[in-house]
């Protein structure tokens, strides 16, 4: 997908080598966690303003392509 991009990286000196948003310590999971609990993007955001918006419109347009890729 698009480990060690602009968008995600995953280090084991960072979070434990959790998939993180480049540049951040905040998981990609915490991103999902939130989406599940019906939380917005901007709820997301506020609580972690080192990711930016267009990393997290990235990762959804690129898990989608990866989804889309997966049932064609």
């Amino acid at each position: 997908m698009l480990k060690d991009s602009p968008i995600i990286s995953a280090s084991p000196e960072i979070m434990g080598g959790a998939i993180v948003f480049a540049g951040t310590r905040v998981p990609v999971q915490t991103l999902l966690d939130y989406l599940k609990a019906g939380e917005s993007i901007d709820d997301f955001l506020d609580g972690f303003p080192t990711v930016t918006k267009e990393q997290v419109i990235a990762l959804l347009e690129e898990a989608g392509k990866q989804f889309a890729s997966m049932v064609a």
